[in-house]
């Protein structure tokens, strides 16, 4: 059996997850458990970490801990303030906080990252900057889906800059909190998606056009069963179209996605003529540790 190296950690707002890995970027073992930052108790953290991941401390001496993710938030472990942009791995790495565990092993927290834009609005990230760097992209985009979906600019090996669209969490608004989500019907098929990308490119804007997953359904051109699937593929559209608005020139992309959710990003890059390059989460995630724990703690 290959010898760990390394206990990544992603630990979120509502999950833990951590992989034991070896040298070689082999998972050698994996805990995942529903104890995220908000379930853990005010100086509970250590302990937490001790009941997912106390065997592997225990068999591997000196075995860094390094983890990323809203455990670095003010309401996690400790604050790992977010670090400017633009900023290299290296960067990243010497502005990572370390906490003492126990008398052997030290804990490493990944910091977010900040940035403002042209306007002097204020952006942040804290997670996916080490999903970026996973990815091994130098220049280009790393569009990064979910509840706030991320695009990270790489530029010779630093991340320039990135934007949020809060994608995911609008498609889980407007279905349940608002009158978009009353003719809904299930099961939900697929056969909206295609529909809402064009209506995303169409006049009036996200929120006139939004208004049409009702009106579509009222006049007879779409089914109930479809509103979900409009939903989801305006808004995705609506995305997509916003950061090449942003970013017209990229020539390298890679999505960060799997299952349903690479399915339906790719569908969309397609009808936008533009290829992408997908990677997993856990790959990237994982990758992305080993190289801000080799640069911190100087490892090659």
């Amino acid at each position: 059996m290959e010898k760990a190296e390394l206990i990544a950690v992603d630990w979120g707002t509502t999950r833990f997850r951590a992989f034991l890995v070896s040298a070689n970027g082999v998972v050698l073992a994996k805990a995942v458990a529903d104890d995220g930052i908000l379930s853990v108790a005010s100086g509970g953290f250590p302990a937490a970490l001790e009941k997912h991941c106390g065997a592997w401390l225990a068999t591997s001496p000196d075995i860094p801990v390094v983890m990323a993710g809203m455990v670095g938030s003010r309401n996690g472990w400790v604050e790992a303030p977010y670090r400017q942009c633009p900023a290299t791995v290296s960067d990243i790495a010497a502005s990572m906080i370390s906490v003492s565990h126990d008398e052997r092993h030290r804990v490493w927290i990944v910091p977010g990252l900040s940035i403002r834009d042209s306007s002097g609005t204020p952006d942040v990230l804290r997670g996916e900057e080490t999903l970026a760097i996973g990815t091994g992209l130098t220049s280009g985009l790393v569009v990064l889906p979910g509840t706030h979906s991320k695009w990270v600019r790489m530029d010779q090996g630093r991340i320039v800059g990135f934007a949020t669209f809060m994608t995911g969490e609008l498609y889980a608004t407007l279905l349940s909190d608002t009158i978009l989500g009353r003719l809904r019907e299930e099961p939900d098929d697929q056969v909206g998606f295609a529909k809402g990308l064009q209506a995303a490119s169409g006049p009036g804007g996200l929120s006139h056009q939004a208004f049409s997953a009702r009106t579509t359904v009222l006049m007879g051109d779409l089914s109930g069963h479809s509103v979900a699937s409009y939903i989801s593929g305006l808004l995705i559209g609506s995305e997509i179209m916003e950061g090449f608005a942003m970013e017209p020139d990229a020539e390298k992309i890679i999505v960060v996605a799997e299952g349903a959710i690479a399915e339906a990003y790719e569908l969309a890059f397609r009808t936008k003529e533009r290829n992408v390059s997908f990677m997993t989460p856990d790959s990237c995630f994982i990758e992305g540790l080993r190289r801000l724990g080799a640069s911190r703690l100087g490892k090659k």
